[in-house]
């Protein structure tokens, strides 16, 4: 059977939609609550990207309580141009290719061979959103998003990381093509090779190299070249019984050195390091106590220019010297809030500037160094605009065996001063990820109704160095677990949370923390409420491995819980002591809702307290304003008649 396209569409050209003017948050009493609609309400910009001539400027936006990609001058003159995508496809990312076209990321599921799949493809859309091309639909398999490379000469041409097809294991492997956006036509300049599936490019678009790692052995290779006239070759293994990783190089300097990450140390840091040996050479930057996230290229790619990182909050390094000052003139100029630059031109002249606040939803501006002015261009909440809420902070506490473990906190703004509040346990998804400083609807919404938020980053949680992040190896629903217990007692110790007023809250893995804090640990808990939860691993590592990607999380799942059905909450239904609300998206494409549907039904046939609501057009991320509502309405109900504020 030929594979056949799965997204059998082309976004849409959509009419303008303008939102209608807010309140001016300077004219409403600082003190007054804020409506749930409010909370519910779709960003107005996400991820803007400025083109590379600096005049305008492509993000996703809410029109009608969608989200649509959106093309807007910022100059005036030309027409607001909207592109949206039915209810099964997402539409995942976006990047400028040259002034006259883009790229976009597009995604959805789909049945195949009994199956189903999340397929991905790209499209190719012009400036003026008025033609939009296929780039070799018909001849892809499930992934062909990887976008390795931009030509920085003006030309429409890209390098596309895909796979061919599925029918062969060759078919399977993705190779690399060199793609005119413009016209669609290819040319392959890197076979696909067994086992690869992440390659690496320079900034001349040469393809430099390849990872390759084998699952059933679970051991890793490098594969490396000089440029596309050479062979690849192996420079470096790992084997299963080898703590370390793999160093990768990432930015291909000119003169035969590279920038790469490695965790050499502990922590996660930025290296410059020799090729082809790869041997470390002079540390570029770390920061104490955290890890490096990534590196920015400078614009021709071939050094870095910068480095993102997270420590109470998210921030970004610059090297590049007018970067550096561009951040520290924008800084002192913003007082408490945090400013972070989004995007630029291809002169890096021009920028687009995030500048928000933990309390505050902030706004999107424009910097033209040539006037040295900051110009906003849009509020991320076109009804809250400047307007502060809950203070957010972070706090450190001691886990019952000695570790130390970070949190965010939240405070409600309405209870100053008062003491033993009522407490939300609130953590985070992945596992590997972790909460920080920064503006959260859903958990400023859970403070306006009076509750203290605390976000534990709990061991295995990402961005503390190695050692904090093997800690969480075997420890789903074990050690994980009583971290965010532990966060309770130093709350309650410090006489900020009554500990007989607590709630756990959470969405993805962290739902899977509702649903194990309501089966483990009733007695600490007044209720539970799972968005998108985990109830079952064996069955989540069987969908998960129906992707690209469950080549490799079989493994990392094994590692960690190695025992699933001992910690697989559907299987301990009779254990539930506490009553738990279900919710998920039936589109969910992360989570599958059968996950929530099967723990709802073991819950209804041991005979225990739940409330299971489905919906119909929910995904993973609460892409939609009326599910957003609809959560926060469901939440509200449920915590007044558990665990009033």
């Amino acid at each position: 059977m030929r594979f056949v396209a799965a997204i059998g569409l082309v976004l849409a050209t959509v009419a303008s939609a303008q939102t209608p003017p807010a309140a001016n948050p300077a004219r409403v009493d600082p003190a007054a609550p804020v409506p749930i609609e409010v909370f519910a309400e779709l960003p107005s910009v996400e991820s803007p990207r400025l083109s590379p001539d600096g005049s305008r400027v492509v993000a996703k936006s809410a029109i009608g309580g969608r989200q649509v990609l959106v093309l807007s001058s910022l100059f005036g003159g030309g027409q607001q141009r909207s592109l949206s995508a039915p209810a099964d496809t997402d539409i995942n990312w976006w990047r400028w290719v040259n002034d006259d076209w883009l790229i976009v990321g597009l995604g959805t599921q789909q049945m195949l061979y009994g199956n189903e799949h999340y397929v991905t493809r790209v499209l190719s859309v012009n400036a003026d959103f008025q033609t939009t091309r296929r780039l070799d639909w018909d001849k892809s398999g499930l992934r062909a998003d990887d976008v390795l490379w931009v030509a920085h000469d003006g030309s429409p041409r890209i390098l596309l990381s895909r796979q061919t097809g599925i029918e062969s294991e060759s078919d399977f492997n993705p190779a690399v093509f060199e793609i005119d956006v413009s016209t669609g036509k290819s040319r392959r300049v890197a076979e696909g090779r067994p086992n690869v599936y992440s390659w690496y490019a320079d900034g001349e678009g040469q393809v430099r190299a390849a990872y390759q790692y084998n699952d059933e052995k679970r051991s890793s290779a490098l594969l490396y070249r000089a440029n596309n006239a050479e062979s690849f070759r192996v420079i470096a293994r790992r084997a299963r019984k080898d703590e370390d990783g793999l160093t990768i190089p990432i930015t291909f300097r000119t003169d035969g050195s590279a920038i790469a990450l490695d965790d050499e140390g502990g922590f996660t840091s930025v290296y410059q390091v020799s090729l082809p040996d790869l041997a470390l050479g002079r540390k570029l930057h770390s920061v104490e106590g955290y890890d490096v996230d990534g590196i920015i290229d400078n614009a021709d790619e071939n050094d870095v220019a910068g480095v993102t990182l997270t420590d109470r909050h998210g921030r970004t390094v610059w090297f590049d010297e007018k970067l550096k000052t561009l951040q520290a003139d924008i800084d002192k100029s913003i007082g408490d809030r945090r400013a972070r630059i989004v995007s630029w031109d291809r002169k890096r002249d021009k920028f687009l500037v995030e500048v928000a606040a933990a309390s505050q939803a902030g706004g999107l501006y424009y910097w033209d160094s040539a006037s040295s002015r900051m110009q906003r261009i849009a509020w991320n909440s076109n009804t809250l605009q400047s307007r502060r809420l809950s203070p957010v902070s972070t706090i450190r506490y001691t886990a019952r065996d000695g570790l130390s473990i970070e949190a965010v906190l939240t405070m409600p703004r309405h209870r100053s001063g008062q003491k033993n509040l009522p407490l939300i346990v609130l953590p985070h998804g992945g596992p590997s990820a972790r909460d920080s400083e920064g503006w959260d609807w859903w958990t400023q919404y859970l403070a306006e109704l009076g509750y203290v938020v605390v976000q534990p980053n709990y061991r295995g949680s990402s961005g503390y160095g190695v050692a904090f992040a093997r800690k969480g190896a075997g420890e789903w629903g074990l050690k994980m677990q009583d971290d965010l217990n532990d966060a309770v007692t130093h709350l309650a110790k410090e006489g900020i949370a009554d500990p007989g007023r607590v709630c756990m809250v959470g969405a993805s893995y962290g739902g899977y923390a509702a649903m194990r804090a309501a089966q483990r640990d009733g007695k600490l808990y007044r209720c539970a409420i799972s968005y998108a939860g985990v109830s079952d691993l064996a069955a989540l590592r069987r969908y998960d491995s129906q992707f690209l990607n469950g080549r490799t999380i079989g493994d990392w799942l094994r590692s960690q819980a190695p025992d699933f059905q001992s910690v697989s909450p559907r299987f301990h239904a009779a254990d539930f002591s506490t009553p738990i609300l279900l919710m998920h998206g039936k589109v969910d494409k992360r989570v599958p809702v059968a996950q929530s549907r099967a723990l709802a039904a073991e819950l209804k046939r041991a005979g225990k307290p739940y409330r299971y609501v489905e919906q119909p057009l929910g995904d993973h991320f609460f892409s939609r304003s009326e599910d957003r509502l609809q959560f926060l309405q469901e939440i509200t109900a449920f915590l007044k008649a558990h665990n009033p504020a």
